[in-house]
């Protein structure tokens, strides 16, 4: 290959300026996967004609403070980790005018990555940030912190935690561990919901209260599998109570999404949801604790732009056709997503 066709092929399409990269980097997401990639990664990226630098997290608090950062000096904030990195950096750039999110893939379950149709390996990945489309994307709230994901409590929360306290060697299967051992000490337990619109109470017993994002957790779990990430609304799913052996028979439904056809589950939708339970349980989000029951849950509408392929790859995360917006309009003109999106 001739040394301009290099050129060529590491250089953004002509007219197209991309905007810096921060590479933000949870260096122990996926058992130390993202920390050992990362070098890789930034590699990567500067061989597509970005200019990009490495910043490591402490926390996700840290997280945060290294996404408005990076927003506000005018660089697209792109995560390698899971997607506790993605939902904190998510909750950080929601505040600054203009922000980009890239995902690259780095964690255990990966769920925003996998339903945003980007690649699995994270070098591949980097073809999203330096040529994919930036789409206005929703997150949702609890207790004033945002989430990319879902947001689930019940029998989630048991197996939530004992996911996250389980040994890195078990990989993906953490998930599907932390739901066994939940399920044998499990005690079905009375919820209480408020939906708005339309203002409607539910209760019910059961196991587990989800308030969706998007479609995926878990690893690939397709709890709500008609959540889009752009439609302004939560997918509000209700395990209702059976026996334990119908309930670890139904349980691989859940990667395919066919377990909302169970009569045991049901799917509300709505922008806001109240939720309460029996007795005391740990909200997760995007894999890590965001709040204690009782907790209002609340989607907010476009409130960040996220990364895409620029193919059909990932589209049936949104409601509304892709627009052919590249890249090149970011930082754009200091107009918040919401905004931006009155005008249109």
């Amino acid at each position: 290959m001739s040394e301009s066709a290099t050129s060529n092929a590491r250089e953004p399409p002509a007219g197209i300026a991309r905007a810096p990269v921060c590479l933000i980097v949870n260096p122990a997401a996926g058992g130390g996967r993202a920390g050992r990639a990362a070098n890789a990664v930034l590699a990567a990226l500067r061989a597509r004609g970005l200019t990009a630098r490495r910043e490591d997290t402490r926390d996700l608090e840290h997280a945060g403070e290294l996404a408005t950062a990076a927003a506000r000096a005018g660089e697209a904030a792109v995560t390698l980790g899971g997607d506790g990195l993605a939902g904190a950096v998510a909750d950080a750039l929601r505040h600054v005018p203009g922000a980009v999110l890239g995902v690259l893939p780095g964690g255990r379950g990966n769920d925003l990555a996998r339903v945003l149709g980007i690649p699995a390996d994270p070098e591949a990945a980097c073809a999203v940030i330096a040529q994919g489309l930036a789409r206005p994307m929703d997150v949702g709230e609890v207790d004033g912190r945002a989430f990319v994901g879902i947001a689930s409590a019940g029998f989630d929360s048991d197996a939530n935690r004992i996911a996250n306290e389980a040994p890195a060697r078990l990989g993906n299967l953490v998930y599907a561990y932390g739901a066994l051992r939940a399920l044998a000490s499990w005690r079905p337990v009375d919820f209480a919901i408020e939906l708005d619109p339309p203002g409607e109470r539910v209760e019910f017993r059961g196991y587990t209260i989800a308030a969706a994002n998007s479609r995926d957790y878990g690893g690939g779990m397709q709890i709500a599998p008609a959540a889009r990430l752009d439609d302004g609304l939560l997918d509000v799913v209700l395990i209702e109570a059976v026996s334990r052996p119908r309930f670890l028979a139904n349980l691989p439904k859940v990667f395919k999404g066919t377990h909302i056809e169970l009569p045991q589950v049901r799917v509300l939708r709505a922008a806001e949801v109240a939720i309460s339970a029996s007795r005391p349980f740990t909200m997760y989000a995007d894999g890590d604790p965001i709040g204690e029951l009782p907790v209002r849950v609340r989607a907010l509408p476009a409130a960040l732009r996220v990364l895409v392929p620029a193919t059909a790859a990932g589209a049936s995360a949104f409601l509304s056709p892709a627009r052919a917006e590249p890249p090149a309009t970011w930082p754009v003109d200091g107009a918040s997503t919401a905004e931006r999106a009155e005008d249109r």
